[in-house]
């Protein structure tokens, strides 16, 4: 899926989607917005444009080898020039717009991915946890050449979202390509993609704080996950909170993630085109783990949402930033409802309590730590008092602990989030 960086709603007025009858109707309106907003010195140039594009849709529409309705040529004329100014601005029809709003809930239909376009394919920004896209392997940075045989070759990003969406339980091959590696072809079944934003688990006397996306479950999720840690016989020393592969979401539910680890001080402010255009957002008292170390994990999936609360952390000295450097998706969009659906615009850029920009840029961590699995070495001689024929027995530990075992094989496997847990331990000790 996609579009899930929706940004802030904002009072920016709406522009009219043209249910056109007639060309002739449609440069008359344009002709008329554009007098009205950019004054009459500059229409005689807007007008000579206007009737270029005029010529253009009456020779498609005339001589294209098959036949093209005036609704479909002005969807795409509109997603055409909005998509041309950024990888993130779109035209959403009445069907694209309903999606979305059903993204934004945390339930919606699909592959569970998170995508974007670069040189011409499609590259995954990153998979959803538990879904089909996660479990089948997926990874952040894969590019998508071929759906289920058709090149996606300068596709729209919406047509290939078309493609990639379908009834539940049918098929798609997907023909990826990662890094240096031969072209592989991954089939995919679509579900029904519920994500459950926030899971928790405590490893090592550590609390992990798991978000795989900033909808509307996200903060109540987090208060829920840290009340029932924080309540539990043997609350953690310090947390992990693991934003890898996490493609953002909603502006204000990364501003009050952040909130929740902060006392005050600024967490992101987001700049127009106006200079004067500023908006700022502010921590209020209150850290929900009242001070205990934290780490934060991030990687190359890591976008938008996740980026803030990173950046936010980071400059307020408030957690160790561990990982990669992140995705660099510092932009906001507003949507903007018109007449059967809406336009996705980039509108401002956000930046960190520091003045830095996020955009192509990402957060880079304090502690580098790649993608790696621990290799444990256990058939090395070794001798122990247990080895001693006649040793005694320990009463206190009869049984296995399949917990501590369970614990072990996740951490064998993640490099990352081991650094991230002994980092934590050790904050807790110098603390």
């Amino acid at each position: 899926m996609i579009w899930k960086n929706y940004g802030l709603k904002t009072s920016v007025p709406s522009v009219l989607l043209l249910s056109l009858r007639s060309m002739k109707k449609f440069l008359f309106i344009c002709f008329a917005i554009f007098f009205t907003s950019q004054g009459y010195a500059d229409t005689k140039e807007t007008y000579k444009q206007l009737s270029i594009f005029n010529e253009v849709f009456n020779r498609v529409k005339n001589q294209y080898v098959e036949e093209v309705s005036d609704k479909e040529l002005i969807e795409k004329a509109l997603n055409g020039m909005l998509q041309a100014l950024d990888p993130h601005s779109g035209f959403m029809n009445e069907e694209s717009y309903k999606e979305m709003q059903i993204d934004t809930s945390g339930a919606f239909g699909g592959l569970g991915i998170e995508i974007t376009t670069d040189k011409g394919f499609v590259k995954i920004v990153s998979p959803i946890d538990d879904t089909p896209a996660f479990e089948a392997g997926l990874q952040a940075g894969d590019y998508i050449t071929h759906l289920d045989g058709v090149s996606v070759m300068d596709m729209t990003l919406k047509e290939a979202i078309d493609l990639m969406r379908g009834d539940v339980g049918t098929t798609i091959t997907l023909t990826i390509i990662r890094s240096t590696e031969e072209p592989f072809d991954v089939v995919l079944k679509r579900d029904v993609i519920k994500v459950q934003s926030v899971k928790h688990r405590v490893i090592n006397d550590v609390g992990i704080l798991r978000i795989s996306a900033f909808n509307e479950q996200t903060t109540t999720g987090l208060e829920k996950s840290i009340d029932e840690l924080e309540s539990s016989e043997n609350p953690p020393v310090g947390y992990v909170l693991d934003l890898r592969n996490n493609p953002g979401g909603l502006l204000t539910e990364s501003v009050s993630v952040s909130d929740s680890f902060l006392e005050q001080g600024e967490i992101v402010s987001i700049r127009g085109r106006d200079k004067n255009d500023v908006q700022v957002y502010s921590a209020k008292k209150g850290d929900l783990i009242n001070g205990k170390p934290l780490v934060v994990l991030i990687n190359e999936g890591s976008a938008s949402a996740s980026e803030i609360v990173a950046g936010a952390l980071q400059d307020h000295d408030r957690a160790v930033i561990m990982g990669m450097k992140s995705f660099g998706k510092g932009s906001v969009q507003t949507i903007v409802p018109i007449e059967n659906g809406a336009i996705r615009l980039t509108i401002a850029k956000y930046y960190t309590p520091s003045g830095d920009s996020i955009q192509a840029i990402g957060i880079e961590p304090d502690v580098v730590v790649p993608r790696a699995e621990i290799k444990i070495i256990d058939n090395y001689f070794t001798f122990r008092e247990s080895d001693y024929k006649e040793a005694l027995d320990n009463e206190t530990n009869k049984e296995e602990d399949s917990t501590s075992e369970t614990q072990l094989d996740i951490l064998e496997k993640d490099y990352q989030l081991s650094r991230a847990i002994d980092g934590v331990k050790t904050i807790a000790v110098l603390n």
